[in-house]
């Protein structure tokens, strides 16, 4: 935080979260083309990538364990002091991802994720577009007074419609365009 009052506040990005720790997902192609998207609304974005948490963050960074890892602490802390986030969340057995859960729950409680600002995107293969792992992800964040975007955008059979960097879909394209609106506005 900047605490010298002659030089010019440093806005607080928005923090795309990339939801799964699996290597080249494509939630992180989807977060990838999220963050060009706010950075053509003027706004200013960053990535967090769970597939770069430390592989034992959860007997290292959990429960009794609770900050004594700093590899965890850098995310901790870039969760902790943004405003707005984004979640790109992948659809696994018909919810999210267990990393998900796991690093939702090394936040501090209940302040770490309290009156954040929040946007849902949901990907996935099949033609739900991860409509059941936005459902059970909103339950948690409702219950940790997380301010959850009424527009929840469904990726569904994302597959069939990422080629070559870019999203060929049409509706998916503006339904992103007017999340990270919305989001901004928020």
């Amino acid at each position: 935080m900047n605490t010298n009052p002659t030089e010019p506040v440093r806005e607080i990005p928005i923090i795309i979260i990339v939801g799964t720790n699996r290597k080249d997902s494509m939630s992180r192609h989807i977060a990838d083309y999220y963050h060009l998207i706010l950075q053509q609304l003027g706004k200013s974005s960053d990535i967090l990538d769970l597939s770069g948490l430390p592989p034992d963050f959860m007997t290292t960074a959990l429960y009794e364990n609770t900050g004594k890892n700093p590899e965890f602490n850098r995310y901790k802390e870039v969760v902790e002091r943004a405003k707005k986030m984004v979640f790109i969340v992948p659809e696994y057995n018909n919810s999210y991802p267990g990393v998900l859960k796991a690093f939702i729950d090394g936040m501090s409680y209940p302040s770490g994720l309290s009156n954040k600002k929040v946007a849902l995107v949901g990907l996935s293969a099949n033609h739900q577009g991860g409509a059941l792992a936005l459902s059970h992800l909103n339950d948690i964040f409702s219950y940790l007074g997380t301010n959850t975007l009424a527009l929840r955008v469904k990726l569904a059979q994302i597959r069939n419609y990422w080629k070559e960097g870019a999203l060929h879909n049409e509706l998916y394209n503006m339904l992103l365009q007017q999340q990270a609106q919305q989001l901004i506005d928020f």
